[in-house]
């Protein structure tokens, strides 16, 4: 079996509803879906982080890949990206994060190949339904969807979700400035749902460490999972845990860091920024090794997802849920999604690979909306049109 082909197509995920954070408000995301076919007819799939991967996937890896066994993992990495030591400055992390997508679809390709789940290749399951978190924000209107402007109206939308879905562990945004509606919100939501929920917050690096001492005196009686991202920087977060008991979360996938200063509690990574599945496995047996916690975000595409299941379901260390946006997602590219979760959890694909099947209509859909709209802009500040702020708010 060779590769034959690999295609590389950018993509919009919409939002129903843009939310709320610190650099203004996103209304979706925007993605690249890679397929990669085999001469015996099976076709992986995958997923890279931004459109702009497409192109590096259609010059710079696709003619070192055709004509290679997609079994051959680790060779077509050593063909593609250098290895961790030559990775500096100067060279393009977007590579490794294309790379990732390949990866992934190799994976997919393996376990169609032979009609095992992706879990069953990395050593069995753990467990088969995956904990997800439900997403609260203030929300723009969206047509009918959207527009919670208030503490009220998300209790509410949160409490809609705990009759209709049994969910019970939700994490949201936390990037107010000043912050006294989100600790109102976080004060009014562990009223409404009681003690046993469980309550995660954002803050994106919103505040300043003066301000996060404060924030985090006010929200220290209400049991808070987690605290991602509440200062800028790891050594801000030293000192902030002198004030404050409630584990921090990070993106920055720097381990060795987290370690020598003691914070971060938890690394909250995606599969691209390790450079794919296999790469993922071994960081987060390295933070099972250091005693820090490990779980995905969101913002991805039912491919994605897939992925990080697969993952959870074959790794005993990943023991908190992920997050995810999957309620808040009106269209997927697969035929399985968006994925739906009933009780906080959804159940690991069982098919053979990822265990999800790429839908055509949806996503000629999502790649017409990127080509009629361009990249989502993760940056766009509703109140100041052009302005791009400044962090920290406060």
């Amino acid at each position: 079996m060779r590769i034959t082909r690999i295609r590389a197509t950018p993509v919009n995920l919409p939002l129903e509803a843009p939310y709320l954070w610190s650099y203004g408000s996103l209304a979706g995301f925007s993605k690249t879906i890679v397929e990669i076919e085999t001469s015996d007819g099976l076709i992986g799939l995958g997923e890279a982080p931004s459109p702009a991967a497409a192109r590096l996937i259609e010059t710079a890896l696709a003619p070192r890949l055709i004509g290679r066994d997609p079994f051959d993992g680790q060779g077509a990495e050593e063909v593609c990206v250098p290895g961790w030591r030559g990775l500096g400055t100067d060279v393009d992390f977007g590579l490794v994060r294309a790379f990732a997508s390949i990866d992934m679809a190799l994976w997919d390709i393996r376990g169609k190949a032979w009609g095992q789940p992706v879990y069953k290749l990395l050593g069995g399951a753990h467990r088969t339904k995956i904990a997800f978190t439900d997403y609260f924000a203030f929300r723009e209107r969206n047509g009918s969807l959207g527009g919670e402007a208030t503490v009220e109206a998300i209790v509410d939308d949160c409490l809609r979700l705990k009759a209709e879905h049994g969910t019970t562990m939700f994490e949201g945004k936390f990037s107010d400035a000043p912050p006294a509606v989100s600790i109102r919100l976080l004060e009014a939501l562990r009223q409404a749902l009681g003690p046993e929920a469980l309550l995660r917050i954002d803050s994106n690096k919103a505040y300043s460490l003066t301000e996060a001492r404060r924030v985090a005196s006010a929200i220290a009686p209400l049991d808070i999972r987690c605290w991602e991202d509440p200062v800028g920087s790891f050594e801000e977060m030293a000192a902030l845990r002198r004030h404050c008991a409630i584990p921090f979360s990070v993106h920055t996938p720097d381990l060795r860091r987290a370690v020598a200063l003691g914070v971060p509690d938890v690394m909250c990574t995606d599969i691209c920024v390790h450079g794919g599945i296999g790469r993922t496995q071994r960081f987060i047996a390295a933070c099972e090794a250091m005693g820090v916690d490990f779980w995905f975000y969101s913002g991805d595409s039912g491919i994605t997802s897939a992925a990080y299941m697969h993952l959870a379901a074959a790794t005993p260390h990943i023991r908190e849920p992920s997050q995810s946006l999957f309620r808040r997602q009106p269209s997927d590219v697969i035929n399985e999604g968006p994925f739906r979760p009933r009780h906080n959890c959804v159940e690991v694909p069982h098919g053979p690979g990822l265990g999800v099947t790429l839908a055509p209509d949806k996503l000629a859909y999502c790649h017409r909306h990127f080509v009629d709209n361009g990249a989502f802009d993760k940056f766009h500040d509703p109140a100041r049109p052009g302005v791009l702020r400044r962090l920290p708010l406060v």
